[in-house]
């Protein structure tokens, strides 16, 4: 049988076993792309884009979530090459790059001609996960956001939006992230403690594949932060989840915020992978 040269293509619905056959070699470092996998099941209608793969004697090796984001998994030096010049020709502006510290900086390093300068690079960001619940006792005011608290919730994530990630997502997003929030709360993935009206401590679940979720939007009011509030308020958030949505609990942060990173620390969570980020 003659070998076929390693290609890309955009995956279809009839790609998802392959998929997520791939994906799955670390179910952990790859719960978004499992959970855009089976949310959209590959379609790009429901993708926002398309999702490539590259394909080395004619068997999926590598794939990359081309939408909003841009998130490699499992892509080998060859792959990310060739996800480059795919995106090279198109007229796609992501938000960002991210995932996989090694294939993010080598996919940037790639584009970055093309794309032009980028608003932030950051370069390390530990990945980490925790398969068990914590060891701290769980702050008991920990609790899901109902729909009626909307309006509470909200305002803290816009706030904690602005703080990440250096844009307000009213004027980038519009009523888009408001549906976001809402569908978050409707889910039952939107964590809080809420005192007098006001969210003091929320966390979200942003992704869930069948063995892992991935948790975004942790945050603390400014006012209360240095008080010991954040591990004990993780702690119930990783127990509420694990009992409920995922039993591997993961998310990422940036290396240089010691704070968060002891707190994760004191919670039980450890490194599996480090990620990279490109804000565009």
């Amino acid at each position: 049988m003659l070998r076929t040269r390693p290609y890309v293509r955009p995956l279809t619905t009839h790609d998802l076993a392959d998929f997520r056959r791939v994906v799955d070699t670390d179910a952990r470092a790859n719960v978004f792309l499992r959970h855009r996998g089976d949310v959209t099941r590959l379609d790009p209608r429901w993708v926002g884009g398309q999702v490539l793969g590259w394909f080395a004697e004619g068997r999926l090796v590598s794939v990359c979530h081309c939408g909003a984001n841009i998130v490699p998994g499992q892509a080998v030096p060859e792959a990310v090459g060739a996800f480059a010049d795919h995106l090279s020709r198109t007229s796609m502006r992501p938000s960002s790059i991210a995932g996989p510290q090694e294939a993010v900086l080598d996919l940037w390093q790639r584009l970055e001609r093309r794309w032009g300068t980028a608003r932030e690079v950051r370069e390390e960001q530990p990945y980490l996960v925790i398969d068990t619940d914590s060891p701290l006792m769980p702050d008991p005011r920990v609790r899901r956001v109902v729909m009626d608290e909307i309006d509470v919730l909200y305002p803290a994530s816009v706030r904690m939006f602005t703080e990440e990630v250096g844009v307000d997502p009213e004027s980038t997003h519009g009523q888009m992230y408001r549906a976001r929030v809402a569908q978050l709360i409707t889910q039952g993935w939107a964590f809080a403690v809420v005192e007098d009206g006001r969210i003091v401590f929320k966390a979200e679940v942003g992704a869930v594949s069948e063995s892992a979720c991935q948790i975004q939007g942790v945050w603390v009011e400014p006012t209360l932060r240095g008080r010991g509030l954040a591990a004990p308020a993780m702690a119930a958030v990783v127990q509420q989840v694990r009992a409920s949505i995922a039993p591997v609990v993961t998310l990422y942060v940036n290396a240089h915020n010691q704070p968060a990173r002891r707190t994760y620390e004191r919670v039980g969570f450890t490194q599996h992978e480090t990620f990279a980020t490109v804000l565009l």
